[in-house]
């Protein structure tokens, strides 16, 4: 059970009807007659339901033009939908068995569509037996279409990212009780999993203990090596809480001093990296733009081979979405749109560091969403 609830109900039926009527109109802007949407994040925005991408379709379709949307599921299934307002949303429920064509079912739906657009997640075996029973309609993705919408947040969206970044940091702030000299990672890794859960999260997502030599690999897990005094330790944690929203942040400690000489010079060249993206960011700033703030120092100090990945990505019910901070992306960020600064300067064979934090554009800048320091931490060993 956990110690702190954070539980916030899913969005009401006022706010997920506004949000398929916004994709009924960015489907038709796009040229798109329907939009078919799978099990997943895409389909949880829209009516407040993942669900599960199985052998049997289920698929919401959203018509760009007249007519109420469907959500196609299998009969055996449809209870696992039974918390979504259908009715105040529109949407009718359209139950198969096995037997029947849901392909079928979707395609009498839509009549002869000249353009469909697929949730980008959705099974090959959907895709093409969808393909067959539409005959000549063209298949496009609908990633295009749905990140439009999702990477603005709303003010109910930004206050579970708030939730999120306040959990996250508070786990942060326990990582002296766990990470010491002569414990393995997966050992570390296992009390920061459990604590994850205590301060609010349903899961932890991903848990990167990176101690010494591990900490250059940016995806690298746990393992079952033994955390040494004098080591340099990547932690890279989060998950979801129970509204669906991400939490996402990496600190850096030390396990007593540090044993490299230069530890000390190279990380201060991140810390004033990562502080110098988030200031970067404000209305009208290209993504790329806060990209550069960061790998600039990096590369003006000596260390530009060292940064081997992109400064930011957006996060909302995913852990990675739109916007992605990263060289040659020209979007001008826009209030509401959330996203990770996290540079990181890796020396393989010897250590790395990495420091994240969630922000958010506001109207006139940014809002951090983690607070804990930016130092390097400094822990007994």
């Amino acid at each position: 059970m956990s110690r702190r609830s954070l539980h916030t109900p899913a969005p009401d039926a006022a706010s997920l009807r506004a949000r398929l009527d916004r994709a009924r109109k960015a489907a038709a802007d796009a040229g798109t007659d329907a939009l078919l949407i799978a099990p997943g994040s895409d389909l949880r925005y829209l009516i407040g339901q993942a669900g599960g991408s199985f052998e049997r379709l289920t698929t919401l379709v959203v018509p760009a033009g007249d007519g109420p949307p469907a959500l196609v599921v299998p009969k055996l299934e449809a209870p696992g939908y039974a918390d979504v307002p259908a009715d105040d949303l529109g949407i009718d429920v359209l139950t198969w068995v096995d037997g029947d064509d849901p392909y079928r079912l979707v395609a009498d739906r839509l009549g002869k569509p000249g353009r469909v657009a697929v949730s980008d997640f959705t099974p090959a075996l959907h895709v093409l037996a969808m393909r067959t029973a539409l005959g000549a309609a063209e298949q496009t993705l609908a990633g295009p279409i749905v990140r439009e919408l999702r990477m603005r947040k709303d003010a109910a969206e930004i206050e579970e990212l708030r939730q999120a970044g306040a959990a996250i940091d508070r786990v942060h702030a326990r990582i002296g009780e766990w990470l010491r000299a002569g414990r393995t990672e997966a050992e570390v890794g296992a009390d920061v999993t459990a604590a994850i859960e205590e301060e609010g999260h349903t899961h932890a997502d991903f848990v990167i203990i990176g101690s010494g030599p591990n900490g250059a690999s940016p995806h690298h897990d746990v393992s079952d090596r033994v955390i040494e005094a004098g080591d340099v330790v990547v932690v890279d944690i989060g998950g979801p809480l129970p509204a669906g929203y991400n939490s996402d942040s990496t600190r850096t400690y030390a396990v007593g001093e540090p044993r490299d000489e230069d530890v000390a010079e190279t990380y201060a060249v991140l810390q004033r990296a990562q502080a110098a993206a988030v200031r970067a960011v404000r209305p009208g700033a290209t993504a790329e733009r806060i990209d550069a703030a960061a790998r600039e120092i990096i590369t003006e100090a000596g260390f530009g081979e060292y940064f081997i990945h992109r400064t930011g990505h957006g996060i909302g019910l995913d852990v990675h979405e739109e916007p992605y901070i990263i060289a040659g992306n020209e979007l001008p960020l826009e209030e509401g749109m959330a996203f990770s600064v996290e540079p990181g300067i890796y020396q393989s064979g010897r250590w790395g560091a990495r420091i994240e934090d969630i922000v958010v554009v506001t109207a006139d800048g940014v809002e951090p969403l983690n607070n804990r320091p930016h130092e390097l931490i400094v822990l007994a060993p």
